[in-house]
């Protein structure tokens, strides 16, 4: 008797009330569900931008009124190859050319390239809508 009684004067004392460990069980497993949240979304995260090809276009000139060059460099996880599309537009943005072209693998993380696209009427702009590793 007296050890129930201490062990209530105790629990008084201290703030605590018969059920809290399940509370407390339930807190931690509330915690770990949250942590393995966190961390799976990070995972996926940096999953996602490794695998990203980053494109800049840095100029195009007109050769002549069926060809056009675009200058443009890629960045992306070193050792891959790339594979990107080249277009020429006309000042309707109506596509009058386009290319895919592939690239081996490279040591180099960003690479430049410059590539002609022939057309089928005097094109405005090129540009390079789309890059990805094949």
């Amino acid at each position: 008797m007296t050890l129930t009684r201490t062990q209530q004067e105790l629990d008084d004392r201290y703030g605590r009330a018969r059920g809290s460990r399940g509370r407390r069980w339930a807190w931690i497993g509330v915690g770990a569900v949250a942590v393995a949240t966190v961390g799976y979304l990070g995972w996926t995260t940096v999953a996602q931008t490794t695998d990203a090809v980053d494109i800049d276009v840095t100029g195009f000139h007109l050769v002549d009124e069926h060809r056009v060059t675009v200058d443009f460099q890629v960045t992306l996880r070193q050792g891959e190859p790339v594979t990107c599309i080249i277009e020429a537009q006309d000042t309707e943005h109506g596509i009058v050319g386009w290319r895919v072209v592939e690239y081996p693998a490279d040591p180099a993380h960003t690479r430049r390239f410059s590539e002609t696209v022939p057309t089928t009427a005097e094109a405005t702009t090129g540009l390079v809508p789309s890059c990805w590793i094949p």
